[in-house]
């Protein structure tokens, strides 16, 4: 177990003065529930909840006066969306899987089973409860280093981006898929091409395609870059979109045209 604290320690870049904090920040309630059943009164093992309840609201903080400062002439309102983002369950997720924080887990045997260590939901409840072990441990110092190392930084970029550009967050795609189905031409479907960069600064390439009908392929309509799997699927979907609405300002009836071009390059 040290042997793979130390595997998880270098991945977040702090090493626990009192690794007992880090082992019950990664003790899912199965365990506890498991233990309890079968020594009663004698059982000693907490789960992650409360650290988990912690981690939340200091996440929130070092997000917010991450984004505070690095964006000096940012209104509330941006402020809030940009956030709300980056503390999301999906972004939290992908920072869980970039540290390989599954594999650490401590699940009882029946829940391993499932595959509960690799559901978006425990992976972002228990990097919360890693965060309020190591602001225990450390302080919001603590804290602060590992948000600006992993949760903002370029995600943060490619959201402003987003936000400068004038879109809504988080709303290319679902544009996309409204816009190909209103004019009949199915659904997006996206997949990761590449990844490169070393862990703290991972870059993806993402297509997107029509979904493909049956013995086909699917045709390509854009690809785009990101930080995260997300970014670079919004980034491919926003391509997507620029290229079919220029298509259509040329001649209104050219979706399928532009597809079609799209699938020749």
């Amino acid at each position: 177990m040290q042997a793979n604290l130390g595997e998880l320690e270098s991945a977040i870049g702090y090493s626990f003065k009192n690794p007992d904090l880090l082992v019950r920040a990664l003790t899912h309630r199965s365990l506890a529930n498991e233990q309890t059943q079968q020594e009663g009164d004698g059982a000693t093992l907490r789960d992650n909840e409360r650290l988990e309840f912690l981690g939340d609201a200091v996440l929130g903080l070092a997000v917010g006066e991450a984004i505070f400062l690095k964006y000096p002439d940012w209104q509330e309102g941006e402020l809030t969306r940009v956030r709300a983002q980056l503390v999301s369950r999906q972004h939290m997720a992908e920072v869980a899987a970039e540290v390989e924080l599954g594999k650490h887990l401590r699940l009882s045997r029946g829940e391993d089973r499932t595959g509960l260590r690799r559901k978006n939901t425990v992976l972002s409840n228990t990097m919360e409860a890693v965060l309020g072990a190591m602001f225990l441990d450390g302080g919001l110092e603590a804290v602060r280093g590992f948000v600006q190392r992993r949760v903002t930084g370029r995600a943060a970029d490619d959201l402003a981006k987003e936000l400068r550009s004038g879109a809504a967050l988080g709303n290319y795609k679902s544009a996309l898929q409204e816009h190909l189905q209103g004019a009949r031409l199915g659904a997006p479907v996206y997949k990761v091409k590449s990844e490169s960069g070393p862990d703290h600064r991972k870059r993806f390439l993402v297509e997107v395609r029509l979904k493909p009908a049956e013995g086909e392929p699917g045709k390509p309509l854009a690809r785009g870059l990101g930080s995260t799997k997300k970014h670079a699927e919004q980034d491919a979907a926003r391509r997507a979109l620029a290229r079919l609405k220029k298509t259509r300002a040329d001649d209104p009836q050219s979706d399928a045209a532009a597809v079609e071009e799209s699938a020749a390059e």
